[in-house]
């Protein structure tokens, strides 16, 4: 959520910085319902100081065998005034609350108004694999190998389902273990989080109440929903806390599958495992004092790509327009792995610093050392990595004449053999 501060100071400033992801954005009712309301808390409060002025005389007045009635009658139409005009603010901070909470991030300065056309390409590493055959795509190659079995996935869960079995259940298990493996020796704590959360965790990460629909609800009266990804979880480690300054940063990752309804429709070739509804991920995550969260944001791109490179996969960092970032993220990068097959990158990870804005949803403080105050934290995330693109590119990337896969040299300490056959 944004400082409101931030909008009563410089209105247009803030306009024009939401301009750069938003069609149009008009701050007018917003300021005339928090001048409004501030300007009754004012009179409401002289009003309260009255009564308790007035309140404090009646016993005297009582005990002088003076009639106290007049006093009494006032006070009970002063504090029927009181009662009603309390009433009004807290309606004018439920509409201005609604209208802050449907508000997206600031984008940082540096970030490039609209949508995916302005994505920049800021690296890219490796070469585009040449093959000296007919290369396969995906689908056939893990359908080829019996790594995943399409068929029965959609039989068990519907469309955009899969199963991995045998060597393809190996390889994704061995992904994780890597991913896990790296994520401990750099020093992040390892998280299993509750799939189930509640509604408070999505209004905290910024999904809600805008992108209710896109996640799957639990009909329990509980207004539970399983989480999306692992970072919906883990911005509410620290909800409603106030953390020390000397134990920041804070470095937590988890594994969790990701369950999302991909609402919309799907491009002809995004077939196989592309988007699914069901999916693996490693998700990294940072609090820190503001200062650092630049810097955060440098590693947590780092980590993502070493990653990638230690697997051998040509991939490229873009970073993302205004537009194209999440609601609740005010700079993004996006790690996107080539699949052959489709002539085309995808998102294998989204780096993302948050600033204040989830922290300041889910009330996240730190307390300063030199001042004693608190403040918000910042809230980073990257995935570490998501698995359901990164197999069908190790399939297409390192994809032999014969129809083998040549298994990345990370991963053999868990799959023990050099490539996988049928």
């Amino acid at each position: 959520m944004l400082d409101i501060n931030l909008i009563r100071e410089n209105p247009e400033k803030v306009k024009k910085a939401l301009l750069k992801r938003m069609g149009s954005v008009d701050f007018t009712e917003l300021l005339s319902w928090d001048t409004k309301r501030r300007e009754l808390i004012v009179e409401t409060e002289n009003m309260k100081a009255e009564r308790n002025r007035v309140s404090k005389l009646i016993p005297s007045i009582k005990k002088e065998g003076k009639d106290a009635g007049v006093y009494l009658s006032a006070m009970k139409k002063l504090s029927d005034t009181i009662t009603e005009r309390d009433k009004t603010v807290s309606e004018l901070d439920g509409r201005i609350h609604d209208f802050m909470a449907a508000l997206p991030n600031i984008p940082a300065d540096d970030v490039l108004a609209g949508d995916k056309e302005n994505n920049k390409v800021v690296r890219i590493w490796g070469d585009k694999p040449e093959f000296s055959f007919k290369p396969k795509d995906h689908v056939q190659l893990v359908t080829d190998l019996h790594l995943i079995d399409y068929e029965r996935g959609a039989k068990l869960g519907g469309n955009g389902f899969w199963a991995y079995r045998g060597n393809g259940a190996l390889l994704e298990w061995a992904l994780l273990n890597y991913f896990i493996e790296t994520h401990i020796s750099d020093g992040y704590e390892f998280i299993l989080p509750p799939h189930l959360l509640t509604w408070n965790c999505g209004y905290t990460a910024g999904q809600f109440p805008k992108f209710e629909e896109d996640v799957y609800r639990i009909e329990n009266g509980e207004g539970q929903f399983i989480l999306p990804t692992a970072e919906t979880a883990l911005v509410n480690f620290h909800r409603d806390e106030i953390l020390k300054e000397d134990e920041l940063p804070k470095k937590y990752f988890a594994f969790t599958p990701c369950y999302r309804k991909e609402a919309g429709s799907y491009r002809s070739d995004e077939r196989g495992m592309i988007r699914g509804h069901q999916f693996n991920k490693v998700e990294m995550f940072q609090y820190t004092v503001p200062e650092d969260s630049e810097k955060a944001l440098d590693e947590l791109i780092g980590k993502a790509e070493k990653l990638v490179q230690g697997l051998g996969l040509h991939y490229r960092v873009s970073k993302l327009a205004a537009a194209d970032c999440s609601a609740s993220m005010g700079k993004t990068f996006d790690i996107e792995i080539w699949i052959p097959s489709m002539n085309i990158y995808k998102e294998v990870s989204s780096a993302s610093n948050g600033y204040d804005y989830q922290a300041r949803r889910g009330n996240i403080r730190f307390r300063r050392i030199s001042t004693g105050k608190t403040e918000y934290v910042h809230t980073l995330n990257a995935s570490g990595l998501a698995t359901s693109r990164l197999l069908p590119a190790i399939v297409e990337q390192l994809q032999q004449e014969d129809g083998s896969i040549k298994v990345p040299s990370v991963l053999k300490k868990w799959l023990n053999m050099d490539t996988i056959k049928a």
